[in-house]
This record gives C-alpha cells, structure tokens and sequence, in this order.
C-alpha cells in the first residue's frame, strides 16, 4: 500500500494503537530536547521516575531562553541542568551556544527519526524529515525514560508546492500565506506534509523556515521529504552519513490537499496580535517603524544573516529605528565573521546580541510604549515583547532589514534587486566541541552531584480525582487564550520555572489580577474559555500552575493540541461545550457541580450550574487519557501502572 512519509515513520515507530485519524498511537522516540525554561522542570520530572539513565538514542538539554543571569535563579537552574545531564546520559548545550531549534538543526536532527521537545518549536526539525513534535515537559521526561509518546493518529495534509520563489519573496511568505488561508487552528489534529516541484528548490533553512510556524497551524507538526537539499544540507554540516533519503510513495494518500504557486507569493507580514493576520507588505507602505528584530529559532540561519548583512552593508539604519540582530548558533556567527559580514551588522546601527531567544521571548529588547516592532520571530501575540501596548509584526528577514534602513514600511517594488541567496561555505566549521557529553562510562556518571540552588522545588504530587467534583468557575475568557495569558513570559516570570508555588502567583496575571486570590478562596475551580483555548507556547506550567492553583477543569469549545495533553497530563479535567451557544449561558462566579463518576471516554454529560440549570458538555478524551486524569496525572498512572 503507497504510504505518505508520514505514516511511513509512524508506522516504523508505532508500538500500540490505532494509525487511522482520530486513533490513538504510542510510538517509540528517538531523540528529545529540553530547554531550560521548560527543561528545569521537566529534569525534576525525569529524576522523579527513577530511571537510572535515559534510554533514547539522544537527548539533548539546551540553555537558550533564561540566560539573563541577574540574581542567583537562572544561573542555579543551568547549574542543575549541567550536572543533571552528567548524571543521566544527556549532552548538555550551555548558555550562549545558540538555540535549540537552530542548534539541533545542524548537529543533530536526522531524517525519518522520531524527536519530541519541550517547545513547541521542535517540528523546526521537520526541515530534514524528521517526525517532530513539541510536548509538556513531563511526556519529553517520559521519553526519555523509554516510556512511549501517545498521540491522536492526526490527519494527514498534503501541502503541494509548484514554482518558485521571485522577487524578494521567502520562506517566511510561505508560511504566512498559509496562515493567512488556514488560521491558527487550522492546522489542529493535522500534520501539514509538503511535496511537489516547487518544495525541491528551498533549501533546508527555507524548509526550516517553514517547519518552525508550523506551530502557528497549531498542527501537530510538518513535515519535508529527505532529498538531494537534505543531503546537501547535512554534507555541509559534516554529517552527509546521518543523511537517508525519505519521501512519500508514489500515488500516497492524502487526508487533505492545499496547493501554493510559490511564483504567485509576494512579501507578507502577520499584523498584531496573531500569526494569521496576514497583510500583503505594500499595503503598510508608510507606516512608521520603532525597531527591527531579526532572530529567533525561524528566522536565524546563517543564510538569512548574511542575507541581511549584505543588504546592510554600507549603509545606517533610519534615525529612530533600532535594529536587533539574534545569531542563531555560534555556528552562524563563526560563519559571519569569517566572511567579514560581522562588520556590516555594526557598523549600520544594529545591536548584536547574544545566540538565543532574546526579545522572542520578551528576554531583553522589548519595544517603546505603543511602539511598532517589526520581528522575524513566529509569534506575536500581545504582551509577549515585555511591551504590553506595542505593535508587533511578523515578517521576513529582508523587510525587516528594509523596514530597519528607511524607518518604515514600503512597497517591495521600491527596493531594487534582493540580493542572491547565499550558499554555505565550501568550509563550515563545527562548534560540536562546545557541547558537553555526559561521561560514557555509568558508573562515573553514576558518582555525579546533582547540584540544586534554593530556587529548585520539588515537583508536588497530586490527588486523584474525586466521583464529583463541586466547583466554582473562577474565571471567564474569550477565544484564542494563549499560554502567554495563561502564564505571561518575561525575564521575570520565566526565572520562576524551576518553582511551581512562586510562579503560580502569575497565572493569569495580565488578564485578570484578582484570579489568584479569586482561585485561593475557591478552592476547586473551574475556568471558562471559548475556541483555540491554549494555543502558544508548549509551556507545561499554563497547566501545572492553575493545577497547584486548584484548577481541576476547564470548560472551552475547543482547545489546541498540547496545551490540551498538558492538562491530562497533570490532572485537569477538559471538557467541551456540547452546544457552543451554551458558552454565554455560564457566568464567572457559578458554583456548578461535574459528575465525574458518570464520565465515560468520548461522552456526553449535564452538569448544574447555577443560575444557568443544566449544561450539556462532552469529552473528546480516550479510555487511557480519561485513566491519566482520574489518577491525577501522568506521572501518577505511570507509578501506579509500574507498582502494578
């Protein structure tokens, strides 16, 4: 039977379950990575189910979000990390070294292997066909103690790409014209597979590009063969042996189709505040522009940086515009300097900074009061620059070097001939000495200190769920909540991962300041929500931090894909509206009582609520999954299922 790639890899790594859509399957994972905002924790997991050593082919743990070390909590959170890796057999990558999606890019991801993150960037590795997916911290943990990453079997769709690309359009228009068509959440329960003539000529930075705000789709990840621009790829990288080739068969069915004539596709940029807000570029054309920021996990490849470091050369940013660029890796950087293009980026203005996620993450560089940002980052969700009432735009790396030089946008047809896209060098170096391998030998790294700083808790355990659960609904949202609402990030906030009782103070901070107290004096509790209920960030603590909160359900119309697993994950129960319409009838404040004994996996049940009678919801929850809340949580069920 013609199998697409990806069922071909589900396939090759299915150990139970179901591959039609909708099915559940466990597959087994080959490589994981963590990165320390997520990564603290999800360690503190690891070592809580008693494994002696992980049992991946690979592991990873990168430090690239919290590496603004003021005060003593970061700087203890990557001290754990180092020695925690030591400990357990995982390669360590430490502060400064680069991003994890760019890094793993180039040193480690293969194709046709199974990767799972905590960040919900990894499908960034799709790039060179690999199956990867971002996940809660506590399923990487899992992983990475052999235990198998269950997925809903997801639909798969079949991108179709024919031209090519002109003019200065990019990667990066590519991914935001397919938001533009499908929305953030069109792109839940599928993975958007792309094929055809026109996915031949991009590059796997291009391709990496795309991968990466695939996340945006909310799709469970996507997907590029492995063909002769993997090969290259992985050549220049000094690994062609990890290259093998992987494609769909011949005449492979498809659950969907989308067709993009890569010829038609112009300049684009995704307008405040969401991903899909696509706005042709010329359509701006004199809108000024307090800064420019070019970095991020999707847009800071070696080509993209000499692209923009050819277009800068000789000539100074716009008065009143500042320029942020992010190298991806010490890798890209080597590179720029080697090929002097270091000295065009500072000697136009820009500021340099260090290889991470930076103001991506609101870490540094965020925007004036109202100001307008233009970003190379995938998300720009509001608040999320550490500028509450800035504008953000998405775009690619060439508009905003255009938008950095003039001081505001213009019309692509002004800005005479891009440059040529780069090639690598006949000679890239490697930073894989930079890299700290755990000791090969266990009983060495047996005999390692797991070093803790004051600020790392241990993780709490919690109660099972009872027959009945009596709430009060503590809080009421609108559509598309994002993890950043939930949990804002920040340099702040984020210095909290490792300490789920201090960061819980957050939870919904920037919505609604009296939730925390509100939740407190509720005890059990009940949240609200309308359609994409989680969409963001793979951030587990949006979960664990309303949980420890005494959040033990939310009630939305529909929810995104890992923010969804994060609350089975750790208890929380997610219901549905079985009536949309019956959103308006529950008010913020109701007691309502859910009988959780009558629950059954897929099924439909009255809840009273008060002030509203009864309100028929539903679950979309498998036998297991239903299993995993009532123990309350996953690291529950696993114990009891082991102790078993």
């Amino acid at each position: 039977m013609s199998m697409n790639l990806t069922r071909k890899i589900i396939a090759a790594h299915r150990l139970d379950g179901d591959m039609n859509p909708g099915g559940e399957v466990a597959l087994r994972i080959d490589q994981t990575l963590t990165q320390d905002a997520t990564g603290t924790m999800a360690h503190l997991q690891f070592e809580a189910i008693g494994v002696p050593r992980v049992r991946t082919e690979l592991s990873v743990s990168y430090v690239d979000h919290n590496t603004l070390q003021m005060g003593f909590r970061n700087p203890d959170d990557h001290r754990y990390l180092r020695t925690v890796a030591a400990r357990y057999g995982i390669v360590f990558s430490p502060a400064g070294t680069g991003i994890c999606h760019q890094l793993h890019l180039e040193n480690f991801a293969r194709p046709g292997r199974t990767l799972i993150g905590s960040d919900s960037h990894t499908p960034t590795a799709g790039g060179v066909g690999s199956l990867a997916m971002g996940a809660g911290g506590l399923s990487v943990a899992l992983a990475m103690a052999g235990e198998p990453y269950v997925i809903t079997m997801p639909r798969v769709v079949e991108v179709h790409l024919t031209g090519r690309l002109g003019g200065w359009a990019t990667a990066k228009d590519i991914i935001l014209h397919l938001l533009g068509e499908l929305s953030v959440k069109g792109g839940v329960g599928r993975v958007m597979e792309y094929t055809g003539p026109g996915a031949a000529t991009l590059t796997v930075p291009e391709r990496a590009t795309i991968t990466n705000m695939g996340a945006e789709l909310g799709a469970t990840t996507s997907i590029f063969p492995s063909d002769g621009q993997t090969r290259a790829f992985l050549r220049a990288m000094g690994r062609e042996e990890d290259f093998e080739p992987l494609a769909a068969d011949p005449g492979a069915a498809y659950d969907e189709r989308v067709e993009i004539d890569l010829c038609a596709l112009e300049p684009l940029v995704a307008a405040p505040h969401m991903p899909d807000r696509r706005v042709p570029v010329r359509e701006l054309a004199g809108l000024k522009v307090d800064q420019a920021a070019i970095g991020s996990c999707t847009n800071s490849s070696y080509a993209d940086l000499k692209t923009v470091a050819l277009m800068l050369a000789g000539r100074r940013t716009a008065p009143g515009t500042d320029l942020l660029i992010s190298p991806g890796s010490k890798q890209v950087l080597t590179m720029l300097a080697a090929e002097n293009l270091v000295e065009p980026l500072l000697a136009s203005g820009a500021r340099l900074l260090e290889c991470t996620c930076g103001p991506c993450i609101g870490m540094g560089g965020s925007p004036v009061s109202a100001g307008v940002s233009v970003r190379t980052f995938n998300r720009n969700f509001e608040g999320r620059s550490g500028t509450q009432d800035a504008q953000v735009y998405l775009a690619s790396p060439q508009t905003a070097a255009m938008c950095a030089l003039r001081g505001e946008f213009s019309d692509p047809a002004t800005w005479g001939e891009p440059p040529a896209a780069p090639a690598f060098p006949a000679r890239v170096p490697s930073i894989r000495h930079l890299f700290l391998a755990p000791p090969a030998d266990e009983a060495a790294a047996a005999a390692v200190e797991v070093l803790r700083g004051p600020n790392i808790v241990a993780l709490e355990t919690f109660d099972a769920l009872p027959g009945t659960l009596d709430a009060t609904v503590t809080l009421k949202v609108g559509d598309n909540i994002t993890t950043d609402h939930i949990l804002p990030a920040g340099a702040q906030i984020t210095a909290l991962r490792s300490n789920i009782p201090a960061i819980s103070e957050y939870i919904f901070s920037r919505v609604d300041e009296g939730f925390v107290a509100r939740q407190r004096q509720a005890g059990c509790g009940v949240i609200v929500g309308g359609e994409n209920y989680g969409q963001g960030s793979s951030r587990e603590h949006a979960a664990l931090g309303p949980r420890h909160l005494g959040v033990r359900a939310v009630l939305v119309k529909s929810l995104a894909r890992i923010h969804r697993a994060n609350l089975v994950n750790f208890g929380i129960l997610p219901l549905l509206f079985a009536d949309p319409a019956d959103y308006e009838r529950v008010a913020q404040g109701a007691a309502l009582s859910v009988p959780v004994a009558r629950l059954a996996p897929g099924g439909v049940l009255e809840l009273e609520v008060a002030g509203a009678g009864r309100v028929a919801v539903r679950n979309d929850l498998t036998e297991n999954e239903l299993a995993i809340i009532q123990a309350g949580g996953l690291l529950n069920h696993v114990r009891a299922r082991a102790g078993a």
